[in-house]
């Protein structure tokens, strides 16, 4: 597999193979994860790129279908999906563009070791990558500035390698192509520097001294500017009749200087000035060696807001730059190789360049610093260790350290150790954060509120913080709580746990109820909380919780995080603070206590999904296990309130519960976690949120598993199979699917097994498998009618309806499918009803009742539009475009298709959408486009191939047939056709009309 972008989009995939994608939003979509391979793309950059004027309703489902035509389109492709969004994997063997940076690092490395020929051969080799301008041919306006960035990249690169080539005495070989350059690029002063040298050593001094000329009259005339310091050193050199360039020039490096990282300077800064004046002169030195100050002091102190400042105050100084280094020493302190390796990345050291060697890694990065003046914040280390392999080697550089412990190790170090505040600039500080007007106006009660809080810049940061927030809150009233010794470390206190000081300080200042509050919050792992989950966490009365949620707010050890579609508040806890509260609910609380304050949230969890579950059309083929639920903890008002609308009620708390799942079987409750996962899988299955289930049943599974618990095990492989089944991975279905039952019968659990054994029969036949699925749904209708269980038989019926359509037994479908009509009617479901027209209408159609077919069809998704089952409406809607397309009414089939594509890419439905996808490609074919049939219908057929669907893959080679001969292909029509014929199976009625009705819309229009 080979990519190109530098130049024309070009494939090659497999080796000899260039497949041609189809469409601009195909090319596009390539073209944007090429161009960042190998880095997460997010979505929103990806829909922006596609429609530039604005997406469709429908560009998540788009999105995600072009992906699949890629990865079906390309041989090997990879790209993966996350959070960050999609990452395109390839190396430099596979892509120009990442073979072109290799290749010029590669080169840079040669040039820095002073070896000017290796340097020059690598150079060559990454601009031979380089084929024409960027995508030629493609525009894509987001990249407009990425592609004007590479292309300067590749200046840069032929500039490096002329220098190389000087370097090995080629200037005689140089100059017609510098020439051929400086005609493009005209204002390019280092190019015009490089053939004057050349001239020069090829014995023409006058043309040298031309090109200067030129130069410097084109920059006069354009830009109203001289020519810079080094065309001016070449000149005079000339002029001189010297060499313009010493022996052993090596190729620079790409200009990364000066850089400048730190973060910005805090607005609200006050005082510190006789500390900043001491740092400035410990950080200056004498010159002789590298300068290391290490700012230490207790929590709280401004170690950070000290060094931020100081190095924005001595960026002059440093002329060439200042990294700042976040260690995060406090909490988890980041591993020296990512530090490094981020850090020659903003010193310009990228891809195979960087070392795979941690010491190594520190003498590039020390001999990137060599001879610069930069200043070096590392922020927050942890120990000695942390901070030994950051330090530069020569000096010139300076290095200021934070830390909240003293760094005795570090030999050599300078030592500032920060105090308290001074009183007035304690005083500046609250002016500054709560508004000079208010503090001055209360004066004397500012100076107690500073004094009580001992100056520490921190704690005053907080009191003044709750003063800007609360307007209404008097200077006097929080002086007298600050002053009350007996509360004031539950207001203001530097934590003995040093390494969380910040959140320590603010856990400190709550009140008692409130630090209950945010360890029991803390101990729920969910991605934000509604309100109701908090109150039952809390497990006080509402308006202490209340109470407490406000104080935790205000502390901001709590985020508000909105309202979801109920109207029901909602809060986010970050993680870091939330593992704090946890700990502090260790440290002090009983397992019991916290046990029992996740119990509560769980039985109510439970009860409101088996609840909000029962309001929902129930569409998954699985029992509802018989199982007692806990008692509901909420009160039934709330209980009605949240669950008026159970479908958003299930969409706010879906990702929560999946999280709750997890956190059920990792305490052992499986019984819950499976009872919870039943709930979900209502309307999960209902809204094609299939991810969530699988990513829920993997975790049931395997807690089940590693506990033996073989029951669970079993249920969990049957959602698992289920959810196989329909992504269209027939055959590991059918493994899990036999195994289950298998299991379940040797359990004693006859409804699950029931439920298996149908769904194993739909499975059977959309392999071809249909004796095998009519023994399957035998079993299943046994077991089904010995429980009296009238929506399994439905089930199963379906399951037997199909199977004798493959069979030719069409009659015998057709009373099946009566008899399953008749149950449905009997319990008056709207979408039961709709859901047995579906079959019953095909079967009519098989019967030679084209007619009633379509009348009964035509009821099924009328009376499905109005429920909320979207795949049995997508089902139908499948087979309303068959019936319709069968009886000649191609508009009326078409659009029932489209209605069906649409639903089916919503709910992930990969089988239905490439069913769906067939027929519409068969409809181009009638109208005139079968030249663009083809790609599509040859993707659809790749996919039937794998998934094992021989029916599917027959009609698929008959539509192709047809289209070959459309477009002239007599060679292409008869291998169609050889293959159609070695897949027809002369007994399957459902293919053979639904071949009939596919061909009659390939019929010229």
């Amino acid at each position: 597999m080979r990519f190109g972008v530098l130049g024309p989009l070009s494939i090659e995939s497999p080796p000899g193979h260039w497949p041609a994608l189809r469409g601009e939003h195909q090319r596009t979509l390539l073209a944007m994860l090429l161009l960042e391979a190998d880095r997460p793309v997010p979505a929103d950059r990806l829909v922006d790129a596609l429609w530039p004027d604005g997406p469709p309703k429908s560009y998540t489902s788009n999105l995600h279908t072009y992906i699949s035509r890629l990865r079906s389109r390309i041989e090997g492709l990879r790209v993966d999906h996350s959070a960050r969004g999609y990452r395109l994997r390839a190396g430099p063997d596979e892509l120009d563009l990442l073979a072109f940076r290799a290749e010029a690092a590669l080169g840079r490395e040669a040039a820095r070791a002073g070896d000017p020929a290796a340097a020059a051969k690598h150079f060559r080799q990454a601009l031979a990558q380089w084929r024409g301008p960027v995508l030629s041919g493609l525009h894509i306006p987001l990249l407009d500035a990425e592609i004007a960035r590479l292309e300067s990249e590749r200046l840069a690169v032929f500039e490096d390698c002329v220098d190389a080539e000087l370097s090995t005495g080629r200037h005689g070989e140089l100059t017609g192509e510098l020439q051929a350059m400086i005609t493009e690029h005209p204002l390019r002063e280092r190019l015009a520097a490089q053939l004057m040298i050349a001239l020069h050593r090829a014995g023409r001094q006058a043309d040298a001294l031309t090109v200067y000329r030129g130069l410097r009259a084109t920059l006069i005339d354009e830009l109203g500017v001289e020519p810079g310091a080094e065309a001016r050193r070449v000149h005079a050199a000339v002029l001189r009749g010297e060499d313009p360039v010493p022996q052993g020039l090596t190729v620079a490096a790409p200009p990364v200087w000066p850089l400048c990282q730190l973060p910005p300077d805090i607005a609200d800064f006050a005082g510190r000035e006789a500390e900043l004046a001491k740092l400035a002169a410990l950080i200056s030195g004498d010159g002789a060696d590298v300068p290391v100050t290490v700012i230490t002091g207790e929590p709280g102190a401004g170690k950070s807001t000290l060094a931020v400042r100081a190095a924005h105050l001595l960026r002059a100084s440093y002329p060439d730059g200042q990294l700042y280094v976040p260690l995060a020493g406090a909490a988890a302190p980041r591993e020296l190789g990512d530090v490094l390796t981020d850090l020659l990345r903003a010193l310009g050291v990228t891809g195979p360049a960087i070392p795979g060697d941690l010491q190594a890694r520190a003498a590039v990065y020390r001999g990137r610093l060599a001879d610069r003046r930069v200043l070096v914040v590392l922020d927050d280390a942890a120990d000695p260790e942390h901070v030994r392999a950051l330090l530069p080697g020569t000096p010139g550089c300076a290095v200021v350290v934070t830390s909240r412990r003293r760094l005795s190790g570090l030999a050599g170090a300078r030592r500032l150790s920060l105090g308290p505040l001074s009183a007035s600039d304690a005083s500046s500080l609250l002016r500054r954060l709560a508004g000079a007007e208010r503090v001055g106006g209360q004066q004397a009660d500012a100076e107690r509120i500073a004094v009580a809080c001992g100056f520490l810049p921190l704690a005053l940061r907080i009191a003044g913080s709750r003063l800007a927030v609360r307007p209404q809150l008097r200077l006097g009233l929080l002086a007298d709580r600050l002053e009350d010794e007996a509360r004031r470390l539950d207001e203001l206190t530097v934590s003995d746990l040093r390494v969380r000081g910040s959140i320590a300080l603010s856990y400190a200042a709550l009140s008692p109820a409130a630090q209950r509050a945010f360890r029991r919050l803390g101990g729920c792992r969910g991605h934000d909380l509604p309100h109701w989950a908090a109150v039952t966490l809390i497990a006080g009365s509402s308006d202490d919780a209340d109470e407490a949620i406000e104080e935790l707010i205000e502390a901001s050890l709590l985020q508000p995080a909105g309202a979801d579609p109920g109207g029901e508040p909602r809060y986010r806890m970050h993680d870091l603070v939330r593992v704090f509260a946890a700990e502090q609910g260790v440290k002090l609380e009983s397992h019991a206590e916290r046990v029992a304050s996740i119990r509560g949230v769980a039985d109510a969890a439970l009860c409101l999904a088996d609840a909000a579950a029962a309001r929902l059309p129930r569409t998954v083929p699985m029992p509802a296990p018989a199982r007692p639920l806990p008692a509901q903890p909420l009160p039934p008002e709330l209980v009605e309130r949240l669950l008026a609308r159970p479908e958003a009620w299930f969409a706010a708390e879906r990702a929560n519960l999946v999280t709750a799942i997890g956190t059920f079987c990792a305490v052992g409750w499986r019984e819950d976690a499976l009872l919870l996962l039943e709930k979900l899988s209502t309307y999960v299955y209902l809204d094609g949120h299939y991810a969530d289930l699988c990513s829920a049943s993997e975790v049931l599974h395997r807690a089940a598993v590693e506990a033996g618990d073989q029951h669970c095990a079993a249920l969990a492989t049957a959602t698992l199979s289920l959810l196989r089944h329909s992504n269209g991975q027939y055959e590991d279905a059918v493994t899990g699917y036999r195994a289950c039952a298998k299991d379940l019968e040797s359990l004693g659990d006859r409804p699950a097994q029931a439920w298996t054994e149908a769904n194993l029969a739909h499975c059977l036949t959309g392999l071809g498998r249909a004796d095998e699925a009519l023994d399957a749904a035998g079993r299943a209708h046994e077991l089904f009618t010995v429980d009296g269980d009238e929506a399994g038989l439905e089930w199963v019926q379906r399951a037997q309806s199909a199977a004798l359509h493959r069979l030719g037994r069409v009659a015998e479908a057709l009373d099946v499918d009566r008899a399953t009509l008749a149950l449905a009617k009997r319990a008056g479901d709207t979408r039961r009803i709709g859901v047995a027209l579906q079959g019953f209408s095909w079967s009519l159609q098989l019967t030679g009742n084209p007619g009633d077919a379509a009348e009964a069809i035509d009821e099924s998704v009328r009376l499905l539009r109005h429920t909320t089952a979207k795949s049995a409406l997508a089902k139908s809607l499948r087979t309303q475009g068959a019936i319709h397309a069968g009886l000649g009414a191609r508009g009326e089939a078409v659009a029932a298709f489209k209605g069906a594509l649409d639903l089916a890419r919503q709910l992930d439905e990969r089988p239905r959408e490439l069913s769906c996808t067939r027929a519409l490609a068969a409809s181009w074919i009638g109208e005139g486009r079968a030249a663009q049939a083809i790609p599509v219908l040859l993707e659809c057929l790749a996919e039937f191939r794998t998934m094992g669907g021989r029916a599917a893959t027959n009609l698929t080679w008959q539509v192709l047939v047809r289209a070959h001969e459309m477009t002239g292909n007599t060679e292409a029509a008869a291998v169609a056709r050889r293959e159609a014929e070695r897949l027809r199976d002369p007994r399957d009625a459902s293919a053979s009309v639904l071949e009939k009705a596919l061909l009659t819309l390939t019929e010229p229009r």
